[in-house]
């Protein structure tokens, strides 16, 4: 995990020090557009967007340690995360909203996993949809978590009338206030842009960025569906912790086939997820020793590759 941690920073000043550009020109929300990134691209940039990324792991290894959803004892979703995220390195030269919205999901699980058959967890529902919606009117990406949020609510047995509610002026607040003290107005309302992944325009950047957004989904799903005959014999708590995961995994899929244009803002929280799987599988595994220190250098080897192939193609 620190070797990990290393050569994420590593990648990082590399790619400032190349002077690459982030991917994203524009992010569009319901009230305010921003710019691809939250800082300009810079070095104080991509320093407060490798501690975002660095803080999101550190994260879940805490809810890990708190939660269990991967039984055994391993750092290994933390390493895979941010190993996923340097195979892209013009993700890292600025802090961007994607960024942002894998810090957001992982601290909102700390809630979410908390109300587990808790019937006044209201709190938590309305906390956490305010987050959703405020985010979502800087940019639209933040909408995709609604219904794995949603969904994760169900899934914990806490979600009744008292909880519908919640969800609803939590939506319904951050607007609420914005409108009402005139910071916007109804006429400031911005259509979301859909790009789905059938319009594409090949380039050699793009067919690269496709290779890596369609590994790591595939090996997402598949690693999930590995992993579910074993994880559907545990109890009851763990199942639905990890149930959560596979829907925001499922979610975020369909979100880049619907808008490929935010790969950038999406892949963070993919790789989020699917390094959760990869945790699952290598840890359920025990049997199969060196076949699972095999997967990992090929893991790793593809991760680095990528990132020398972006860097030579910027």
């Amino acid at each position: 995990m620190t070797l990990s941690a290393v050569a994420l920073a590593v990648v990082t000043a590399i790619a400032v020090a190349m002077g690459l550009k982030p991917d994203a020109l524009e992010g569009t929300g319901i009230f305010f557009t921003l710019r691809g990134t939250l800082i300009e691209p810079g070095p104080v940039s991509a320093m407060i967007n490798l501690l975002g990324l660095l803080a999101t792991g550190s994260i879940m290894l805490a809810l890990n340690k708190v939660f269990s959803f991967v039984r055994s004892v391993t750092r290994l979703f933390v390493s895979a995360f941010w190993l996923l995220q340097l195979a892209h390195p013009a993700g890292l030269v600025a802090f961007n909203a994607g960024t942002l919205l894998a810090l957001v999901t992982a601290v909102s699980i700390m809630p979410l996993f908390a109300s587990y058959q808790d019937r006044h967890s209201q709190r938590s529902i309305f906390l956490i949809f305010t987050l959703i919606a405020a985010g979502s009117m800087f940019h639209y990406c933040f909408l995709a978590l609604i219904p794995a949020f949603l969904l994760g609510f169900l899934n914990m047995g806490v979600f009744n009338l008292k909880g519908l509610l919640a969800m609803l002026f939590g939506l319904i607040t951050p607007f609420w206030i914005v409108l009402g003290l005139g910071i916007a107005s109804p006429q400031d309302f911005v259509m979301p842009h859909i790009n789905g992944i059938w319009n594409l325009v090949w380039t050699p950047q793009v067919s690269l960025e496709l290779v890596l957004a369609t590994a790591t989904a595939v090996t997402g799903i598949t690693l999930a569906v590995m992993n579910l005959m074993t994880i559907m014999n545990y109890r009851m708590q763990t199942r639905v912790y990890n149930a959560f995961f596979v829907f925001v995994l499922i979610t975020v899929i369909i979100a880049l086939c619907l808008n490929y244009d935010e790969m950038t803002i999406f892949m963070p929280l993919l790789g989020l997820m699917v390094a959760v799987q990869m945790a699952h599988s290598y840890t359920l595994r025990a049997s199969a020793m060196p076949y699972r220190y095999v997967f990992m250098l090929v893991f790793i080897g593809c991760c680095a590759a990528l990132a020398a192939a972006n860097m030579m193609m910027r």
